[in-house]
Order: structure tokens, then sequence, then C-alpha cells
């Protein structure tokens, strides 16, 4: 049998394995990088199979499965969640196994244990992963009878895996052994433990059995594997790197803002400084929008139910609003803005000379989102969204679409983000006529190629009422974040009968392109105080410079400074306490304060400060008008990037 190898012909003997098949084809330093493949052919399938496992009948080609691929991650990650097991076994022989299965980045195992497992578990049963890792015993596999099994794992005591086995489907089940490890498991597994050398248990919880709080309560490990070492190395320091980031260990340490879980969950209270680089951010954001055109708008936060069961909110997305009553009658706390500004779309009626009408609002939205899921000012339950709303011409829709595609590149370069694209289509569950979902998807499409952009179809994830452009932007570590959207809506507009009045003096239907650029206020800043480890730039620091004082002598001096340079628009602050200067400077530093301004003997008499940079760079006397120009040049060099203007003072 003639079998296809990544464009090579290799003949497969009567009961050849698949290993036997890949290690003709392949050089012998790739095989080694193999952990699986997947067959192709008339009955094969495309089953991932063993290396193992006899070259299936009517297999026509055998695809690698590569060690560091995702698909290759995830069988290492299984594999070494048995290689895990076995360990707690060994150590701990009354331990229970039930399930352990592969999940993003790493893998778990749930164990019945009379003592849960803890952190100081750990070395033990990595030492023993290693030894087992170091031999290099291999996954072998055998399919038995389902009473057998039953037979032998009752013998074991081992009662999760008996339950199991009795809810499994045939006749017949599969087991994989490593070294005196047996467990039941569908497959495929790596070819032997040595694929396991590169992981790291992580950390412990408790989990119920079948996730039923009526069963038992069983003790999770946690861990991740990697294809090498360097690679699990790398993704451990930017484990610690994102904890040293986590906006909001540092939203704590720069007063930037807290929460009170007790009065207000999901609910964001905004500190001094926080509140004024929200404000800094949302009045550039204002200006920016009137530069291009945007009229600034808002609506109101309630709107009369009936109105949300018109727009389809209420049969769609109702399990994530707010209700309340006011005089009997039921409001629901709008989740969005769009009806908002539709139905300030009709306070007039437009002609097409009109169009387009960009209406712009940072308007405070409420979103019920379940307790478990809040997380900092990523995952909140009132935020701002800086949501636009478009109504235009079908002949104007590319164009517009283009206009927005402009501004979100130009946002990610202000803040030197790379990001990815992706068009989402039509869900299960959405109104409107396939025609408008056609003609919609095609303009975001066309939109995107006509920009230049790579893009991926995310099949099913569009919204409710039309499909969008998602941009995921990728911070300083390489991790990805939803930020903007754009969605085209030929369906709301026919639903609250919006119009304008064409060239031939008839009614027409405009369409609605829905878009935020940031998305949610508050998460854009928990990302950028991750991205930039809290340090922000320049223009966006709450607190541009500080003046810090050698001697009490010099505490007059510094606050007369500290005034000129406020009146020169420099946000500065002053540390006169009684402290060691290297002290004030660590204080600084630690505030992510840009410019430290020393005021001494020294500069007293010459009138001016030593200057001293974040990232400890001295340089040196200046006045305070070369100050000013130097915190306003580092403010201004983002903004040379994308197109955008920097205009505060």
């Amino acid at each position: 049998m003639d079998v296809q190898v990544e464009g090579r012909t290799v003949s497969a003997a009567p009961g050849a394995t698949v290993a036997d098949v890949l290690r003709e084809a392949l050089s012998g330093k790739k095989f080694k990088t193999v952990v699986a493949a997947r067959a192709t052919g008339e009955k094969a399938e495309g089953r991932l199979l063993d290396l193992s496992a006899p070259v299936p009948e009517g297999c026509a080609a055998l695809e690698p499965v590569f060690a560091d691929s995702p698909e290759g991650l995830a069988l290492i990650r299984h594999s070494t969640a048995h290689v895990m097991a076995a360990a707690v076994k060994k150590l701990f022989p009354e331990a229970k196994v039930t399930i352990g299965p592969a999940i993003d980045n790493g893998f778990y195992y749930d164990f019945d244990v009379e003592r849960p497992f803890s952190s100081e578990d750990f070395p033990a049963i990595e030492a023993e992963m290693q030894r087992m890792a170091e031999a290099a015993l291999p996954f072998t596999r055998e399919d038995v009878a389902k009473a057998d099994a039953l037979a032998r794992f009752r013998d074991m005591g081992e009662t999760y895996k008996v339950e199991l086995i009795e809810n499994l489907p045939g006749d017949t089940v599969s087991l994989y052994t490593c070294g005196d490890f047996t467990d039941l498991c569908r497959g495929p597994h790596v070819p032997h433990t040595g694929f396991a050398r590169a992981s790291k248990l992580m950390s412990v919880a408790g989990a119920y059995w079948h996730g039923d709080e009526k069963n038992p309560m069983l003790s999770r490990i946690y861990g991740t594997a990697f294809a090498d070492k360097k690679s699990l190395d790398a993704y451990l320091h930017q484990l610690e790197e994102a904890k040293r980031r986590d906006h909001r260990k540092l939203g704590r340490e720069l007063s930037l803002f807290t929460f009170h879980e007790d009065v207000a969950p999901g609910m964001v209270f905004w500190l001094p400084k926080g509140m004024l680089v929200r404000t800094i951010l949302e009045d550039f954001w204002r200006k920016e929008h009137l530069r291009r055109g945007y009229d600034i708008v808002q609506g109101p936060q309630l709107l009369r139910v009936e109105t949300w069961q018109r727009s389809g909110h209420y049969d769609h997305y109702r399990e994530n609003m707010y209700f309340t009553q006011i005089e009997e009658d039921a409001y629901g706390i709008k989740p969005m803005n769009c009806i908002g500004h539709m139905l300030l779309y009709r306070h007039e009626l437009h002609s097409y000379r009109d169009l387009p009408q960009r209406y712009f609002e940072l308007g405070v939205v409420h979103r019920h989102e379940k307790s478990g899921v809040l997380h900092g000012l990523l995952r909140v339950r009132q935020f701002t969204q800086d949501d636009a709303h478009i109504l235009c011409t079908p002949e104007q829709l590319q164009d517009e679409i283009l206009g927005v595609i402009q501004l979100i590149r130009a946002l990610m370069e202000l803040f030197n983000f790379e990001y990815k694209v992706a068009v989402s289509t039509r869900p299960e569950s959405s109104i409107g006529t396939d025609e408008a979902w056609e003609q919609a998807t095609g303009a975001l499409i066309s939109a995107v190629e006509a920009a230049g952009l790579p893009y991926e179809i995310n099949a099913g994830d569009g919204a409710f009422y039309g499909p969008k452009i998602d941009v995921r932007l990728l911070d300083s570590l390489g991790r990805e974040w939803q930020c903007s959207t754009i969605q085209v809506d030929f369906t709301l507009p026919e639903r609250f009968d919006l119009v304008y009045v064409g060239q031939d003096g008839e009614r027409h239907r405009p369409v609605m392109v829905h878009r935020a650029i940031m998305g949610s206020v508050e998460r854009f800043i928990g990302v950028l105080i991750e991205h930039y480890a809290g340090a922000l730039p320049t223009w966006l620091a709450p607190e541009q410079a500080r003046l810090l004082t050698v001697t009490d002598e010099a505490v007059e001096t510094a606050k007369r400074l500290r005034g000129e340079l406020l009146e020169l628009g420099i946000r500065t602050g002053e540390d006169t306490r009684n402290e060691k200067l290297g002290f004030k400077v660590r204080e600084a530093q630690l505030a992510k304060v840009p410019y430290m301004l020393v005021v001494g003997e020294k500069e007293v008499q010459a009138g001016g400060v030593s200057v001293r940079l974040r990232s400890g760079e001295n340089l040196g006397l200046k006045s305070v008008a070369e100050v000013a120009a130097l915190v306003r040049a580092d403010a201004e060099e983002p903004f040379k990037r994308g197109g955008m203007r920097y205009s505060f003072s």
C-alpha cells in the first residue's frame, strides 16, 4: 500500500506501523519530533493515530503531528496528565484517579484523596514525573472487552473509572499504560514519557465530580507542559511578567482605582489619579472624533421595555440586561447605545445630503455578568463604551467602514499595538433577512480587503442584528485582547423605520454601522496598564513630573517651580518630605513618574532643576522652560505615528 507523507510516497508493508512509514519518509531529526499522525483516505477518515498503531487499511496519506504544533502540544499535555497521575499513584497509593484532560496552556487531573493536595506536594510529584520522563517509558494501547476492563478497575479499587466505563457505549474500551500505571483513555498519546520532560505543576483547586456539588469534592492539580524546556521557561517567565503587570495590583499600588464588592460588585470606583488618566484619554478621544466629522451626543440610561422588545434585545439579550420599574412601567437599563442614537436620528427628517450622520457617545452601559467572571477593569458590570453609530446610504457604506478601519489603525499605532482581524458571521440566534446578512457581510469583507488587512472568518459569532469585524490587539507580552468592533446593520433601521429623502424625492432606508474602537474604556485602560506595566506614556501619565527637594531650604523654590510648570501645562507633583533623596527617587520610580526634578542648593542657586528619568537616566541641570519642552516633546512623540494629534494643556 502506497502512503503519501509530506510529498513523498512510501510503500507500507502489511502490518507496518505509522512509525515505520514516517521513519522512512522523514529525516531522523525530524522524525524524533513527531508525536502522532493524522490518517486520510477512503477508510482512514482523518483519524489521529498513535505512532505505534498499524497503518489503517485504505490510508492514502499520513500527516505528521509535530510536538510544537497546537495539536502536538495538546497531546503532550494530555500524556503529561497521565504521567502526573502515575506519579501521584506511586507516591499516594490510596488516591483514586478520575479524569485528566488537556486544557488551554496545560492540563489537570482530579483525584479523590483524604487530604487535598497542596503546592508542598509538588516537589515530590515533579521529581517522580521527571524520573519517568528520563526513563522514556512507552505509552502502550490495548483494546479490551468492557467486562474485562470493569473487573480490572474494580480490583484496583478505582471506582470512578468503573463508573466511567459503565456509561460508555459499545463492548470494548481502550486502555493506555505507561510504566506501572494503566488508565482508561481513547487516546492517542505521545510515543513515550520522554515528551513530558518540559512540564511544571502550577496550582491546586477543589472540584466536584461531574461538577455537581452533591458529589464528592476532588483535589485537582493543574500543570503545564511544552515541547521543550526553552518554551516552558518562556511561558513561566511570561506568567511571572503577567503577575508583575497585573492591572489590579498596579491599580492599588498607583492609587488609580478601587472596588467595593460589598456594595457595588463589578463596578469601578475611580481614585483621583485614575480619574485623571481616564479624563485625559476621553478628552483626547472626543477631540479626535470631532476632528473626524462625528457629532457628540448622549442618550438616556433607561428606556421602556417595549423599546427593547422592538429592537430584539429583549428576546436575544435580556439575560445580560438589568430591569427596573417606574410608576408601574417596566424599563430596561441600557446595555448599549444604539437605540438612543436611532431615536436621535429620528428627531428630524434627513436628506441624502445630510448623510452620513455620525453619532459618538462615551456612553455608560450596564450588562449583567456572573460574579465568577468579574475581573478587575477587564470584566465589569458597569462600563463606558466609546460607541458610535453611523447612518449612511448603501453607496456610502464601504467608505464609512474604511474610515473606521483607519481610526482603528491610528489608535493601534498610537499605543504601538499589533492586532488581528476577524469577520464574524451570522449566529444561529439572529434577526433580519438572508439578503440583508449577505449584503452586510459582503460589505465588511470588501472593506477589509480594500484596506489590505489579513483576516479570518469567525463563523457564527456576529451580533444578533448583523455581522461584524472584530479586532484583537496584542499587548507587549503577546496576549490577545478583544478591542474594536465594526458591525453593519440593515435590520434595526427597518425596525425603527429610519428613513432619508433621496435624490428622487422618495424615502429610503439608511444602513447603520455600529462601532466601538477602544470598546470598554475601563477594559482599555486595564489593558494599557498591563501593556506598559503601569508606566503609562508621558502624555497619559497622571503625574508627568515630580519635584524632589534635597533640603528644607529648597521647599519654597520647589513650590514656586511647581506653579510655573503647572502654568506651562505640565502635570507636576512634589515631594517635600524630610526624607533622603534616594528614598524620594525610589518612591517616584515606583509611582512610574516619567520625570523626577531634583531641587537642592545647587539647583536653587542656578534657578533650575536636575532631571532624572524613570528609566534611571540623568539629563543634568535644566531650566523650567527646558523641562516643559522635554515633557511636551516626549508626550508628542507617539502622535507622530498614525495621524493623530496631541493637543493637551
